[in-house]
C-alpha cells in the first residue's frame, strides 16, 4: 500500500493533516505531513522530507506539494523517482481526500485519482441562488395555489 506525504509551506501541510484526521478519525497510518517554515535552509527541508518519506513509504509513496517551483516541490522532485515515489503538485482538500480513499491502489492509479479529485474539486459556484430553485417564492404560497381550479 503506498504511503502519502504532504510537503507544503507552513502551516498548510499540518492543516491538511488535521482535515484528514477529521474525516478519518480512526487513524491515518500511511500519511505524514511536513510543514516547511520560511527560515529553513533547503538542506534541512530535504533531510526532514527524506525522514518523513521513509516513515510512510512501503515501498511506494505519493508526495503532494502545494506550489510547483517552490521549495517544497523542488525538494520533493529530488525524492520522487517517477516509479515507486511519485509527485503531484497543487494539493487541495479534495485531492488529499481522494488519495486517502484509494491508498490501497498502486501508486500509478493513486496519482490518477489524486489529480482527478483535485481538479474535480475546483468549480465555480453560483453566488446568487442554488441551481434548480424557483426564482419566485409565490410557488410555495398556499393562497396562490388555492385560487387555481
Amino acid at each position: 500500500m503506498p504511503g502519502l506525504l504532504i510537503i507544503a509551506h507552513a502551516p498548510l501541510a499540518s492543516a491538511l493533516y488535521g482535515v484528514a484526521a477529521h474525516v478519518y478519525p480512526d487513524g491515518l497510518t500511511g500519511l505524514a505531513a511536513l510543514d516547511v517554515p520560511p527560515d529553513w535552509p533547503v538542506e534541512q527541508v530535504e533531510q526532514a522530507a527524506r525522514e518523513a518519506l521513509a516513515s510512510v513509504r512501503d515501498p511506494q509513496a505519493l508526495i503532494l506539494t502545494d506550489v510547483f517551483g517552490a521549495t517544497p516541490c523542488n525538494v520533493a522532485q529530488r525524492l520522487a523517482d517517477g516509479n515507486e515515489v511519485r509527485l503531484v503538485t497543487g494539493v487541495n482538500v479534495p485531492m488529499m481526500w481522494r488519495a486517502l480513499s484509494y491508498l490501497r491502489e498502486p501508486v500509478d492509479s493513486l496519482v490518477t485519482r489524486a489529480v482527478a479529485g483535485g481538479t474535480q474539486g475546483v468549480m465555480q459556484v453560483a453566488a446568487q441562488r442554488p441551481q434548480n430553485q424557483p426564482q419566485s417564492s409565490r410557488l410555495h404560497d398556499q393562497d396562490h395555489a388555492h385560487h387555481q381550479q
